[in-house]
């Protein structure tokens, strides 16, 4: 089968195009990221912005038309937090099914966990052993699942970069009291983790998914251009996120841009994201988080064959 998955999350809009056998991984044919901020504004007015709206729309434009040249035989399509927590969902869903032939799917925050899990053990060898806890810090929402060959407990909490963002950080550069504040937040919410996921903390591998993670970890490896391919199961320690964390935090945008390894599209956004990555590597202590290319995206791939 020739299968596609679009993600509208909070942050960006993005899409694969696979091919699928059986037995076998995904045979990745496509893969787009554009940043799109569908979540500008979301938190505060619990609802979409026009603006953010019409990008969205652009960019499942442009993928249409790419599936379409693939010729795929199907496809998932899915919104998650930005979408979960605005009241004027439709004024995207509804011109979405004109485009697509029917609205995108509506992910709670168990189920966008789940895919995500799916997604990035599914390559794991004996090289990483389990059980993983596999951590998707997105644009409004981050995604906590721990398990094995499948996962045994889920949850999703309210943090991600945008909504960092918006919420705390807006001095330029982010002043010591909104980070300690931002922080502090975060912390909060991984209690609740703790509670809803038990064994979170003695987890053998930590496992990091989405653009917060590749790029900190593009920026401590000093890439001039974005690499897939090298990110891709590299192991970021600790100490570096620490490191890249306090560059980033005491930087104005203007200085942060030059980051090698930093999209223009994050600059705004790239410390609140630090901000949740940091404060999961200090709550559990793990000294070094495996960095993951392969993530929802990758899950809903999957679930389309049996």
């Amino acid at each position: 089968m020739r299968v596609a998955a679009l993600d509208l999350g909070t942050n960006s809009t993005r899409l694969l195009v696979a091919d699928v056998g059986r037995p076998g991984r995904p045979v990745p044919l496509d893969r787009r990221m554009r940043i799109t901020r569908l979540g500008q504004g979301v938190d505060g007015a619990r609802r979409l912005h026009p603006d953010a709206v019409a990008r969205t729309l652009a960019a499942v434009d442009e993928y249409k038309a790419v599936m379409d040249g693939f010729g795929v035989d199907a496809f998932r399509a899915v919104a998650t937090s930005a979408a979960r927590d605005a009241a004027n969902r439709d004024d995207l869903f509804d011109p979405l099914a004109r485009v697509l032939g029917r609205p995108p799917e509506l992910l709670s925050g168990d189920e966008e966990a789940r895919l995500s899990f799916l997604g990035a053990t599914s390559g794991l060898g004996d090289e990483h052993p389990a059980p993983y806890l596999v951590v998707d810090i997105g644009g409004g929402s981050t995604e906590f699942v721990l398990g094995r060959d499948a996962p045994e407990a889920a949850v999703s909490i309210d943090v991600g970069c945008v909504r960092i963002t918006e919420q705390f950080l807006h001095s330029d550069p982010p002043a010591p009291d909104e980070l300690s504040a931002a922080v502090q937040t975060v912390r909060i919410h991984l209690d609740d983790v703790d509670r809803a996921v038990p064994g979170a903390g003695s987890a053998a591998t930590l496992v990091g998914l989405a653009g917060t993670v590749t790029t900190v970890a593009a920026i401590e490896m000093g890439l001039p251009g974005y690499d897939a391919d090298a990110i891709h199961h590299f192991r970021l320690t600790r100490d570096a996120v620490e490191d890249v964390f306090r560059t980033l935090a005491t930087e104005t945008a203007e200085q942060r841009r030059h980051n090698p390894g930093l999209e223009p599209g994050r600059v705004d956004v790239i410390v609140g994201g630090a901000v949740v990555l940091v404060a999961v590597m200090r709550h559990w202590d793990h000294p070094e988080l495996l960095v993951s290319e392969a993530d929802i995206l990758d899950g809903l791939v999957l679930s389309q064959v049996g």
